[in-house]
């Protein structure tokens, strides 16, 4: 009698604690795994980019920046060792608005941070968790908390980029061309900071949905809430083309040679023009789609990055 009400307790102890915490939905279909599986046949000298620890680089995981609920968003930091303020650069990772994590951006900020920078990689709601715009306060949460905590991560709260990959790009293009506007703010701003940021770097993110290049669709429409018909306010709203005026930061864009993915660039482009912003346009020819995941284009990539972030930020 007293083994089975020992057993009992345990049991209800272990489904306590099981159905206190939130189960978050997860899509796996993209990865670099099986993004590596899907290229090499047109592209047989891709190689996967790995992780690499740099003696100047200073690594700290699964920092708590945003609590909803139960639910805990975390951010990983990679930052140089150098006592001097460094500029901040926030990575925002793609898949579709739907899969991948903050895991894919890590060499990339490994190396940008190699060279005289703070990166964060940041976790961010999902389309099967939350639908637009929840992941875009979400990184603006981010922001907040890292400016909230540069003495600690010693960066110049001034001097901030926002870089996003994909789905990613297009978030962080979206993030950089809403500095300051209300909709978009986080109005509880629980860290009592801007989100604004002061460059944004774009890789093969799509800056307008609705747009002769663009052949956005399902994936688009599970995080925008519908389809372009359905919620055509919303998906005009959520394109970074719509909010581009005389504040917008200067723009670097990284691009593959799918006509695609360049949705609405031109057009940003000749508003930026017309205010004097500085734009730059970079191409990454013969490479798939997630050029910066791979070798032999990912050295080029961050070759790009840097020579931008060191004309923009320093």
């Amino acid at each position: 009698m007293k083994i089975k009400k020992g057993f009992f307790i345990v049991f209800m102890l272990v489904s306590s604690i099981l159905f206190s915490q939130e189960i978050i939905p997860i899509d796996t279909s993209y990865t670099v795994q099986n993004s590596f599986e899907k290229y090499k046949k047109n592209f047989p000298e891709i190689k996967i980019v790995k992780p690499q620890l740099f003696e100047n680089v200073i690594e700290k995981k699964e920092i708590v920046y945003k609590e909803i609920g139960t639910r805990r968003l975390h951010l990983d930091v990679f930052y140089n060792k150098s006592e001097q303020l460094k500029p901040a650069v926030i990575l925002v990772h793609g898949g579709g608005w739907k899969s991948g994590n903050k895991s894919h951006m890590e060499p990339l900020a490994q190396k940008i941070a190699s060279n005289g920078y703070a990166c964060f990689t940041v976790e961010y709601r999902l389309s099967l968790e939350a639908i637009y715009p929840e992941g875009i306060f979400d990184i603006k949460r981010a922001i907040q908390f890292i400016k909230a905590n540069a003495a600690e991560f010693k960066i110049d709260a001034e001097k901030v980029a926002i870089l996003g990959c994909s789905s990613g790009g297009q978030m962080a293009a979206l993030i950089g061309t809403t500095n300051n506007n209300l909709t978009f703010e986080d109005l509880e701003n629980v860290y009592n900071q801007s989100s604004s940021v002061q460059v944004i770097i774009d890789l093969d993110g799509v800056i307008a949905f609705i747009h002769p290049k663009s052949s956005e669709g399902a994936m688009a429409g599970e995080w925008l809430g519908g389809n372009s018909e359905e919620k055509l306010e919303t998906w005009l709203q959520a394109s970074a083309l719509t909010h581009t005026n005389k504040n917008t930061p200067p723009i670097l864009f990284i691009n593959s040679q799918y006509e695609r993915f360049h949705a609405g660039r031109d057009d940003m482009i000749k508003i930026l023009d017309g205010y004097g912003i500085y734009s730059q346009v970079e191409t990454i020819p013969e490479s798939p789609h997630t050029f910066w995941l791979f070798h032999p284009w990912f050295n080029k990539t961050a070759e790009y990055i840097i020579n931008f972030l060191e004309k923009t930020l320093k």
